[in-house]
């Protein structure tokens, strides 16, 4: 799931997005709890996504806690893991890379620092081979992830699984390449 930014583009002072590491796993949930209250997922969930995928895990931090994170990992097309949920493992199959969240506190909100870490993905994505990124769009954020090239998609068997998600939940894909 992925939440809304608002505001202008600026640059936060110090803040960068760099690799997820095993111990910013307690701000990560501290940040999630804030920002989803209504589909939080439990710390196991993170370290769970951490320990599958360490490529697709990124925070936003200075010297001290993550303010933000991104957290994406191989996955099928038309699909979406159930939220709060461990997974077991990577699809054998993958199709694509599923963007699970994308988070940030909220006093860090609407300062210009979403767009850096959705193209460095991109790239990253790119460079890797997958030919697109998927994602649930929640919190009424679909206009911002248009922004960012990704484009609503009803897919067959997926407007059950966005019910979990909430009414305004939409499946949004970013074709690459």
């Amino acid at each position: 799931m992925a939440i809304q930014q608002g505001g202008a583009e600026q640059p936060l002072s110090g803040l960068n997005w760099r690799p997820m590491r095993p111990d910013d796993i307690e701000a990560v949930v501290n940040v999630a709890r804030v920002s989803f209250p209504d589909h939080f997922e439990d710390r196991a969930c993170f370290e769970n996504r951490l320990a599958l995928y360490p490529r697709g895990c990124f925070v936003l931090a200075d010297d001290g806690p993550a303010k933000g994170y991104l957290i994406a990992y191989p996955w099928r097309d038309a699909s979406a893991p159930p939220l709060n949920t461990v997974i077991e493992g990577l699809p054998s199959e993958p199709t694509l890379i599923y963007l699970h969240d994308l988070a940030l506190h909220p006093e860090v909100r609407g300062g210009g620092v979403t767009g850096a870490v959705v193209e460095r993905l991109a790239e990253q994505v790119t460079e890797d081979g997958w030919p697109a990124i998927a994602l649930v769009a929640v919190n009424d954020a679909a206009r911002f992830w248009s922004r960012h090239g990704f484009e609503p998609v009803e897919a067959e068997g997926m407007a059950e699984k966005l019910a979990s998600y909430g009414d305004d939940a939409r499946y949004m894909v970013r074709s690459l390449g």
